[in-house]
């Protein structure tokens, strides 16, 4: 529950950011707390690992792009920001402790039953996908490992 409203909180805060690196800074608290819950869910936290790393990945590039276009910009933050974050946070606290007093336990879901939805693709119709997919993913590596040879260099010029 705690997980869920600072992902809500951190949504809202990133429609107020306008620079660059804070909101590099916000998707990366976000996708922290996206693997967490994805982690907690599924009681298995491979699956999150490996998203959380995707991600990251992905951010590596997003941020070197943006410290290129906004290298000598200053991150100003405003009066009003502080206090929107403010407001937000004293609304989370006061939601939590609304929330404590309600009795919800998720150890009263069933596991195997999310378990068993992650066996299924790796069972007998299923797993054929599941090897064709890994077959082209190890082709399209090995063609990009082709149009990238070591001989030539890099293909952007630096």
């Amino acid at each position: 529950m705690i997980l869920s409203s600072l992902m809500f909180l951190f949504s809202i805060l990133f429609l107020f950011l306008n620079h660059p690196l804070s909101m590099g800074l916000m998707l990366f608290i976000q996708t922290i707390l996206t693997s967490l819950i994805i982690g907690m869910l599924i009681n298995n936290f491979w699956f999150s690992y490996i998203l959380f790393l995707i991600f990251i990945n992905g951010m590596l590039i997003l941020f070197m792009y943006m410290i290129n276009t906004a290298s000598n910009e200053m991150l100003k933050i405003s009066k009003s920001l502080i206090l929107m974050i403010m407001i937000l946070v004293s609304l989370l606290f006061m939601n939590w402790m609304i929330m404590d007093h309600m009795i919800f336990n998720i150890t009263n879901l069933n596991h195997n039953n999310i378990n068993f939805y992650f066996y299924k693709y790796f069972s007998y119709p299923n797993n054929m996908f599941i090897m064709f997919i890994m077959f082209y993913l190890f082709i399209t590596l090995m063609v990009s490992l082709k149009i990238i040879n070591i001989k030539y260099g890099p293909i952007r010029k630096i």
